[in-house]
């Protein structure tokens, strides 16, 4: 029997695909259990908006290895590394096996290795697994290659090549080594320059870049006539290249903007790249003025300032500036004044007064008394430690007022305000909540330079609050909350743009190129740290001025020191800024006011002003500067409606002064118009305006000696038409007094009660406790 021809044919091509179909499937098989995940220890590197390195930091093995993007790696450089490294790179699948036959003639027949069949894939298994260089470890290594070339793109293999590539030292990858030895990106490496670094990783002992440039340079030049004997760039390409001269040095790495960028590595440590939203140009503009600044400021022993600037647009964060010199250790320049927590002096009362304006309390032109006041024993001074008696509430903020701030924040209250910076984001407040008082208007409490911008940045924003953004090109929040009204942010805006104020700086440089800013300034207790917050439309500015020591310095203010850098700095940011200014709002309106009072004029309102108010929010108080009193003819006497007499009597205003005002006028000796005394036949109890007790505190504990007694000082605030009053201990008559007559007491131990009573029979009362030493 005579078998057939062709069968020989179909039993090979069987047996092929047979073994091929076995090799495949081991491979998978041996790919599925011994998968190959690189895993690349990257340097983190921070960059500014753009996209340039600014920073970088060492990896976890301490190599300086910084991630290459592929939109980084040129045509120029991927067209010259392939040609040196591996020509068929993208027509193998990680292994070239002519390549490996002609390296296996070569080598068994002159006895040694003189020819090497790695492909770029089989070089970075190796760089990525390190070993031996032996035949069954390039067995592995092509196994590996191909795993990867099954699992990676070609372009992902290459870029991978370019990150790992060794280049002396403890340098990897071609965009650290292209930044430490040329200080420029790789995407601005020339030709020879890039020839340059393709060959130090053949040789990288003999052709070490900064030690061996002239070996460096014949090796490159031997390269280029090669490229140009190959054709591979044109002839005047080449030429330029060969003349270009090879300056190369070891460079420090990129150490700008360090106060967010140790931060950022730290929040993000296992994010290769961090782009931020830093403009570096700003950064260094800005971190110039700084340092400048506190160079003049040494002399005064102040040593450090901190700036922060927010695009209040898209919120991000464009120059961050956390001392005057990073450098400096004697003056704690590495500790990072933006996150620092500070007092605030008076920067949060614009928060306060806009929260008092939503709840309709106040408006611009409310009047208020900037005199001495008790508020359960605390008794607040004003920076400059003078009154001003009746003020206006815009008046107060523009001028920093500390007396009506603590007023408005009683009829806010300290919970509500609380609230308002909680929602606000400050988070030493969170913490402080329940030891927070009155005092946490005038910095009694602590605060960060970067929560106080974000605030301002909300005004700025028309009461919108968003968070910071450090990161480029973070999507904007959907809807934002309000912290405040888009109308009382206005209000605050107008009222912060006033330049009649006196924080505004003495020196008439700053003053006459001022910039259209709203701003406020503050100043901690014991002068410890100085602020000024602006803002316009585009952009938000803090400035933080003091000593990281704590230290006090007599000279410190916000307005004298920290206030010139921050118009500086918007002098050179945004001087005549494009954006324009803020617009009315649709719900606020002017309304004529009493000039006096700043409440709806009534019929003896003859001095009359026009003031901002909210529609639908601001209360309609009728004016009561004044009120009517029946007297007798002479105005020696005074009549209330229970004693009015048929006839002989007269119908005229007076002044309706709060008894803290005639308080404040009798202890200036300011004259004012008094009430004449009520008709003393008159036997009408009166109960409405008692006498305000202001000493002693009510409910305090006081400790006197056993052997040298102390009296206690009892002081009250009667109304206008007030001539006498009665102190009473224990319901016994102690002494009768003036209206604004101190008096002293020996008072007894234990719970003592203590009551005053004026002349028309209105009593108050109030409890303490005596105890001994």
């Amino acid at each position: 029997m005579k078998l057939s021809t062709k069968y020989f044919p179909k039993t090979r091509t069987r047996k092929i695909i047979f073994v091929s179909a076995v090799i495949l499937i081991s491979f998978l098989l041996l790919d599925l259990l011994f998968p190959f995940n690189p895993n690349v220890q990257y340097s983190t590197q921070i960059t500014d908006k753009d996209g340039t390195v600014i920073h970088a930091f060492l990896s976890e093995d301490d190599k300086w290895r910084l991630y290459t993007n592929n939109n980084e790696i040129t045509p120029l450089l991927r067209k010259t590394l392939i040609y040196k490294e591996d020509q068929y790179f993208y027509y193998h699948p990680g292994i070239n096996l002519f390549a490996i036959t002609r390296a296996a003639f070569r080598n068994i027949f002159t006895g040694r290795r003189t020819s090497g069949a790695s492909t770029i894939t089989m070089q970075v298994v190796r760089l990525l697994k390190p070993g031996p260089r032996t035949y069954f470890n390039k067995i592995i290594e092509a196994f590996r290659a191909l795993q990867l070339e099954l699992h990676f793109s070609k372009d992902e293999i290459v870029q991978l090549y370019f990150n790992l590539v060794p280049y002396g030292g403890n340098i990897e990858g071609i965009k650290a080594a292209s930044l430490l030895y040329f200080g420029k990106p790789p995407q601005l490496l020339s030709l020879a320059e890039i020839t340059a670094l393709t060959i130090v990783p053949n040789r990288p002992s003999s052709l070490r870049p900064g030690t061996r440039n002239e070996a460096l340079v014949l090796a490159r030049n031997e390269w280029l006539l090669r490229f140009q004997k190959e054709g591979l760039f044109q002839k005047n390409i080449i030429k330029d290249a060969l003349t270009e001269p090879l300056s190369i040095k070891r460079q420090y790495s990129p150490r700008q903007a360090p106060h967010l960028s140790l931060r950022l590595q730290k929040d993000f440590p296992n994010q290769p790249v961090i782009q931020t939203s830093l403009k570096i140009q700003l950064q260094r503009q800005i971190e110039e003025q700084v340092k400048n600044y506190v160079n003049r400021l040494q002399g005064l022993n102040i040593h450090n300032a901190a700036v922060m600037v927010v695009n209040n647009e898209k919120m991000e964060v464009e120059a961050y500036v956390g001392s005057a010199d990073f450098n400096n250790p004697y003056d704690g320049g590495q500790v990072d004044g933006i996150r620092a927590v500070r007092s605030p002096g008076s920067t949060l009362k614009p928060l306060l007064y806009a929260t008092a304006f939503d709840k309709g309390i106040i408006t611009p032109k409310n009047v208020m008394n900037d005199v001495p006041g008790n508020f359960a024993g605390y008794e607040p001074e004003n920076f400059d430690l003078h009154f001003n008696g009746p003020v206006t509430a815009e008046f107060a903020l523009a001028n920093s007022l500390n007396i009506p701030a603590v007023r408005i924040l009683k009829q806010v209250s300290t919970s509500t305000l609380v609230g308002q910076l909680k929602k606000s984001g400050f988070q030493t407040i969170k913490k402080q909540e329940k030891d927070l008082g009155l005092s946490m208007i005038l910095g009694g409490c602590g605060v960060t330079l970067e929560e106080l911008t974000r605030l301002f940045a909300s005004f700025a924003n028309e009461g919108e609050f968003r968070p910071l953004n450090y990161l480029a090109n973070k999507p904007k929040s959907q809807k934002p909350p309000f912290i405040v009204s888009r109308e009382a942010s206005f209000l605050i805006t107008d009222i912060l743009t006033q330049i009649t104020r006196p924080d505004l700086p003495s020196n008439f440089d700053n003053t006459y190129h001022l910039p259209k800013i709203a701003w406020k300034t503050g100043t901690s207790y014991g002068k410890r740290d100085a602020w000024s917050i602006g803002y316009n439309k585009r952009y938000t500015v803090g400035v933080w001025v003091g000593n990281f020591s704590g230290e006090g310095v007599p000279e410190l203010s916000g307005a004298n020191t920290a206030t010139p850098l921050l118009f500086s700095i918007f002098n050179s940011l945004d001087y005549n800024s494009p954006k324009g200014w803020y617009a009315v709002p649709p719900n606020v309106a002017l309304r004529k006011v009493c000039a006096v009072s700043g409440d709806i004029p009534e019929d003896f309102c003859d001095h009359q002003i026009t003031g901002y108010y909210i529609m639908g929010v601001s209360a309609y108080h009728k004016c009561r500067h004044l009120r009517y009193v029946f007297t007798d003819l002479q105005a020696k006497i005074s009549y209330c409606t229970y004693c009015l007499p048929e006839n002989n009597f007269e119908k005229r205003t007076y002044p309706n002064l709060a008894p803290e005002l005639i308080a404040y006028y009798e202890q200036q000796k300011i004259p004012y118009k008094k009430i004449p005394p009520h008709n003393p036949r008159c036997e009408r109890v009166f109960h409405d305006g008692a006498p305000l007790i202001v000493s002693p505190n009510e409910g305090s504990e006081y400790y006197i000696r056993k052997d040298e007694p102390q009296q206690i000082q009892l002081v009250c605030q009667p109304a206008n038409d007030v001539q006498e009053v009665f102190w009473y201990i224990n319901d016994k008559l102690a002494k009768r007094a003036g209206p604004n007559e101190a008096v002293f007491i020996n008072p007894p131990l234990g719970r003592v009660k203590i009551s005053c009573s004026d002349d028309k029979g209105r009593n108050s009362d109030m409890w303490i406790k005596v105890s001994r030493m």
